[in-house]
């Protein structure tokens, strides 16, 4: 190895620049190893690379992150998103309505639902706007469903296990078959 190192020391070379053109380099000044020694070596000498900057989070990453509660996230996903609601006004904007949505949902506040609405539609956010505008076709209910503690959800449960029986059966059965295969499942669980 110390031949090559004399041999790269008087050419001058840079480790960093082409092997193969070092190596004839070298071999006209006499150097008798092979290609592959000289690129091996050089190799391991090259000086690391810097570190990749770190691609930027998905939108499905963000609205997770933005959708989960701040104590389940990890802390790399917590200090990404610090980071990227840093850098955005308007994203931060939308994680305080979307944090405060999700606190009317789950504390039933939903008599807050109006003056959030409200906010929202004067903060011009579009997505949340669209929401807001959805909300509000149908306020009265969506104010009971966050106030309430009783809900449809075992109702709509039983609903979708019954249209994913019917799924199974391809539409073949009538509704003697389909009644019985729900009364069957719904005993075994």
């Amino acid at each position: 190895m110390g031949v090559i190192v004399s041999a790269v020391a008087n050419t001058g070379a840079a480790i960093c620049g082409n092997f193969a053109q070092l190596f004839r380099e070298i071999s006209a000044l006499g150097y008798t190893g092979s290609y592959s020694t000289v690129r091996d070596y050089l190799a391991e000498q090259r000086p690391a690379r810097a570190p990749l900057i770190p691609s930027p989070p998905s939108v499905r990453q963000v609205t997770g992150w933005l959708t989960r509660h701040p104590d389940n996230l990890t802390e790399h996903e917590r200090t990404r998103l610090t980071a990227l609601l840093e850098r955005s006004p308007e994203l931060q904007t939308a994680s305080s309505y979307v944090r405060t949505f999700a606190t009317m949902l789950t504390q039933l506040t939903g008599h807050n639902l109006p003056q959030w609405i409200t906010e929202v539609h004067a903060a011009e956010l579009p997505g949340l706007s669209s929401f807001a505008k959805g909300l509000e076709q149908d306020l009265d209910a969506v104010t009971q469903g966050l106030t309430s503690h009783w809900n449809s959800g075992p109702i709509e449960g039983r609903v979708n296990h019954i249209k994913m029986i019917k799924r199974q059966m391809f539409g073949r059965a009538g509704l003697p078959l389909l009644r019985k295969q729900v009364l069957l499942t719904t005993q075994n669980t």
